[in-house]
């Protein structure tokens, strides 16, 4: 491994970004006799990726037909005809469809990768097409210890998901945190997580169970460092070589000096698209602003569209005539102690019983326990033309404590904090915390009310909430008669604003099947490659389910892996 380097290198693949999708581009490409290079802008490695859930989105993988759950590739092209419409008939995915699971497999047999079932996991929507569960994975947890000093270099999860720096996996550990005070059981498995946490901080200086979208990075690392994959830490691209027609290779910056590294085969671009480019948001994200400073992104702000401007520089076409530019989702403006503040991103709280979302006029607008994405399409639609798009998350004392709201944990996490910053309003009534907050006081006390009446009979005539599959699994199991409906009864009450950002990008380089990045005439642009949220979304900028992103990305990586060492690539046919 090399961390820094001399002038000028050569391989045979340049992989700028080190996210999941890059990554596994990387060590494909190493597998297969190739001399790879990973270039990463940050001091950190794994992007977006290492701060997310780590789930990927891959019908038919070879975990759920394990488990007896076995589909026609028919069954996700329906629900993707029914989502994403006539973008379902976009080449790529067919190309997705055919070699999600084979990436699974890959990585499973040929790299340090073990996988988990999300067999229990819904799409967000129940259209046609759609499944309850056997469609999504994720990485095992993974000992850091395996990463030797690389772990160093690891993106650590993002501050306010985790306990004094320990990550809790998605899924059952989180349900037992959040029942630790209701079951003997899961008070054991809490009080053994905390201690093993105690024992790493101590004798490590961090958690060494990795987790999530650390523990898939984590994974992906040590099988590039198994595969002889260069690694070099800040290194900024700052634009392609071209010779004779064809990419050949980037300058980097490195310690302030020009870095040449000359790849034979080809350079993939994967630096995790624009989400933190004002220029890039104010063109095409119309709540951006005309600075494009008002969409708050939890991607790492190091992921500011290099990538995209170096491919356009060479010709390539950025496609932004998608549903969306962004994976839309809510965030919070969650200050730190240091005068820092986070983009804190609500995927899980609000489909909690005893939370709803009200705009400033006090009327719920959204089923709150839909898809993050779902949510603030519909805020935007919600809020009055020139209007600025915001809403407030409000809860009850018993659901604070409970589930915690935004980056505030649940009891007996400290809240005062929270309200002495600003974050968090409270209040003894509803009238109060409406002045507070700026919020109509009539319409909140006639909403809340309203509300109270059905989601105690385990019903939301308005918008439904509780009755997919989707919001049932988001909710609370043991919550009756309705898993994601619980009044807001007891005081005080507590808001955090909303306003909208994203789990990163849509819109990006236009690619074809084989993730070549094509030019203004849809010609690919030879030696030139785009993968993760660099290649625009083959979701035609919509979000069906969840690991939309993670799942296509690594697919593409394990693509162009194969395509760069001359190996066929299923449901392709080169031209």
């Amino acid at each position: 491994m090399a961390l820094s380097g001399d002038s000028s290198m050569n391989c045979d693949v340049l992989v700028l970004g080190s996210g999941a999708a890059g990554l596994t581009a990387a060590v494909v490409s190493a597998h297969h006799g190739l001399k790879v290079v990973v270039a990463e802008k940050s001091s950190w490695f794994g992007g977006t990726s290492a701060i997310s859930g780590g789930w990927l989105w891959i019908p038919r993988n070879p975990l759920a037909v394990n488990a007896g759950i076995k589909e026609d590739i028919e069954d996700p092209l329906t629900y993707l005809r029914s989502e994403i419409g006539n973008g379902a008939g976009d080449a790529r995915i067919d190309s997705f469809l055919a070699n999600g699971p084979r990436m699974v497999s890959f990585l499973a047999n040929h790299a340090e990768m073990e996988w988990i079932d999300g067999n229990r996991i819904p799409d967000f929507h129940d259209t046609p097409g759609s499944s309850i569960g056997g469609r999504s994975v994720s990485a095992a947890p993974f000992d850091g210890r395996s990463l030797g000093s690389l772990i160093e270099r690891l993106r650590p999860p993002l501050r306010e998901a985790t306990i004094w720096g320990m990550a809790v996996q998605g899924g059952a550990e989180m349900s037992h945190f959040f029942n630790a005070s209701r079951s003997l059981t899961s008070s054991l498995i809490v009080a053994r997580r905390l201690a093993r946490f105690a024992w790493h901080r101590l004798r490590y200086g961090r958690d060494m169970h990795l987790v999530n979208g650390n523990a898939l990075v984590a994974r992906l690392l040590r099988s590039a460092l198994d595969k002889g994959v260069t690694l070099l830490a800040e290194a900024p691209a700052t634009r392609l070589i071209q010779e004779h027609g064809r990419v050949a290779g980037a300058v980097l910056h490195v310690k302030g000096t020009s870095f040449a590294i000359r790849a034979a085969r080809g350079v993939v671009l994967a630096t995790g698209g624009f989400p933190h480019d004002p220029a890039r948001l104010a063109a095409l994200v119309p709540h951006a602003g005309p600075q494009g400073l008002d969409h708050h992104s939890a991607a790492p702000r190091t992921n500011t569209g290099e990538g995209l401007r170096m491919a356009e520089a060479v010709g390539a076409r950025l496609r932004d005539d998608l549903a969306s530019a962004t994976a839309m989702a809510p965030v919070s403006l969650a200050p730190r102690s240091d005068g820092e503040v986070t983009n804190f991103p609500h995927l899980v709280d609000r489909a909690k019983p005893g939370f709803i979302a009200v705009t400033p006029d006090g009327r719920r607008y959204v089923n709150e326990a839909d898809s993050y994405y779902d949510f603030i399409s519909a805020l935007l639609r919600a809020t009055p033309t020139k209007a600025a798009p915001y809403c407030w998350l409000i809860a009850d004392d018993r659901a604070r404590r409970r589930w915690g709201i935004g980056a505030v944990k649940p009891f007996p996490f400290p809240l005062r904090p929270s309200q002495r910053s600003g974050y968090v309003l409270s209040a003894r009534s509803l009238a109060e915390l409406a002045a507070l907050c700026g919020i109509n006081p009539t319409a909140l006390a006639a909403t809340v009310h309203e509300f109270n009446e059905a989601a105690r009979r385990g019903e939301d005539p308005l918008f439904g909430r509780g009755s997919s599959p989707y919001n049932r699994v988001q909710g609370d199991a043991h919550n009756r008669p309705n898993a994601s409906l619980g009044p807001l009864e007891r005081a005080p009450f507590h808001a955090v604003r909303i306003v909208p950002g994203s789990l990163g990008t849509f819109a990006g380089l236009k690619t074809d099947a084989l993730a070549r990045v094509l030019d203004g005439e849809d010609k690919p642009i030879p030696g030139l490659f785009a993968v993760g949220n660099d290649m625009s979304s083959v979701m035609n900028g919509r979000y069906p389910s969840g690991g939309i992103t993670l799942g296509p990305g690594m697919t593409f990586g394990f693509v162009v892996g194969r395509h760069l060492a001359g190996l066929p690539v299923t449901s392709i046919e080169e031209t």
